[in-house]
């Protein structure tokens, strides 16, 4: 049972993918830092990635049954009205439990019936948006919030409640930072007297990105270019060959901090994550919006950017045409790199975690 005479108590319901649950964790830990005695609970689906790393980072965590609607026909999508029914029936005994001040929902589809059961309860409801398009779970739950946190200035055009939205960037883990250049070079085995390509396709792996880059590494390396490639994990058996001395394959990149502060140019695909990370160390960008994303909001995120001169977008279908020609007239123009990193920095709103938990606290203590 919640110690309910704590009036700093939080609800966080957010995942299913990283870029849904890191922004929560980022709130989550800011909070955590600022109030120290705050009672702190995430609402998950035990079997997805919120699952794992929660429990990791010290936090009470409880699942419910829901699960996404796939857009391909298959019988879980007969199971999910019985899967949303029990949810939200699991989801209003966890809020009449823990009886949180303040709900923190960031997208997913675990955040529809676990912030609708603590608005029942009462409890203040801010919601964080991390793309460009509003996801469907803001868009429903936005009549039930009291904020809305956005990161991109084009998302409040896809919502009603204008008087509560806020511009807020999208919170990033406290621990994103650059290390010196030299020594993170040094990190790869590369040299500090060529310019590098970081390559970041996602944990899995980015096809069309892997193939494109295979095509391209020769001429890349005989402009004097060295390259970091994540390949992902369901490609790195195909690529490693490559592996050379001005060449780095990996499956996975652990050390995030040293592949930003190693890299010239960054070439990756368009998740909020990346998009944010990007933008608060102004790293010169290629992005590659996947096409297989719910409502094509990768696009959205890189267009953004793309319009404000704060990375260049290829679109997938056209990357192994583009590739080669983009990263050398970009890597061959220091012109062209500052004025990226210039803008990127422009757009960066490295306050998000700070100014959504403290907006979280007001909400508790206002209560």
């Amino acid at each position: 049972m919640s110690n309910v005479r704590n009036k700093y108590r939080f609800l966080f319901a957010g995942g299913g993918t990283g870029g849904h649950l890191f922004p929560a964790v980022a709130v989550a830990e800011q909070i955590r830092e600022m109030k120290p005695d705050a009672d702190i609970l995430f609402i998950g689906t035990k079997d997805r990635i919120e699952g794992r790393v929660v429990p990791k980072l010290g936090f009470k965590f409880k699942s419910i049954w829901i699960k996404g609607f796939s857009r391909k026909l298959n019988f879980e999508n007969l199971l999910f009205p019985i899967k949303l029914f029990v949810s939200v029936i699991q989801s209003l005994v966890i809020n009449i439990s823990f009886k949180p001040k303040v709900a923190i929902g960031s997208g997913g589809y675990v955040a529809g019936p676990a912030i609708w059961a603590a608005s029942v309860m009462g409890a203040k409801i801010i919601l964080i948006e991390q793309n460009s398009y509003p996801g469907v779970t803001t868009r429903i739950l936005e009549r039930y919030a009291n904020e809305v946190h956005l990161s991109f200035e084009e998302s409040k055009k896809y919502l009603r409640k204008e008087k509560i939205h806020q511009l807020s960037g999208n919170p990033v883990r406290k621990n994103l930072g650059r290390m010196e250049r030299r020594e993170a070079l040094r990190k790869f085995g590369l040299s500090d007297e060529k310019k590098t390509l970081l390559v970041i396709g996602g944990s899995l792996g980015a096809k069309t990105i892997n193939e494109a880059m295979s095509e391209s590494i020769k001429i890349l390396e005989n402009n004097n270019l060295q390259v970091i490639w994540q390949t992902g994990k369901n490609y790195f058996e195909q690529y490693k060959p490559m592996y050379s001395s001005s060449v780095k394959v990996f499956d996975f990149i652990e050390d995030m901090n040293a592949a930003y502060s190693a890299c010239d140019l960054l070439l990756a695909r368009a998740g909020a994550t990346t998009i944010a990370e990007l933008l608060n160390l102004g790293i010169p960008a290629i992005l590659v919006p996947s096409p297989n994303v719910a409502e094509n909001h990768q696009f959205y995120n890189a267009k953004s950017l793309a319009d404000n001169n704060a990375a260049i977008l290829i679109e997938d279908k056209n990357l192994k045409i583009e590739l080669t020609k983009n990263v050398l007239e970009t890597m061959n123009s220091e012109i062209k790199l500052s004025d990226l990193k210039k803008k990127a920095l422009q757009m960066a709103k490295p306050d998000a975690a700070k100014v959504i938990a403290g907006n979280a606290i007001k909400f508790a203590e206002a209560i």
